[in-house]
């Protein structure tokens, strides 16, 4: 791990807060918090543009999973 480093950020007052939760609930520093989210989004893929159907993202099959249909829908949701 590489040594921490001070400087100043302007950071919106909601993230700021968001970030001092998550580090008293993980038992880290917010420092630490925001150094690992900020790790995360700039390992995100550059296109984070995901297709879709009428705004509805589209999420792939795994290979042998079922094949999702209108009627296996209607027995999952009536047996709830």
């Amino acid at each position: 791990m590489l040594a921490p480093m001070r400087t100043t950020l302007d950071i919106d007052e909601d993230v700021l807060q968001a970030a001092k939760e998550l580090a008293a609930a993980t038992g880290k520093t917010a420092g630490q918090v925001v150094s690992a989210l900020i790790r995360k989004g700039l390992q995100a893929p550059s296109s984070t543009r995901r297709a879709s159907r009428n705004g509805v993202p589209i999420v792939r099959r795994k290979p042998g999973a079922a094949v999702m249909t209108m009627t296996l829908v209607n027995e999952l949701r009536d047996e709830m």
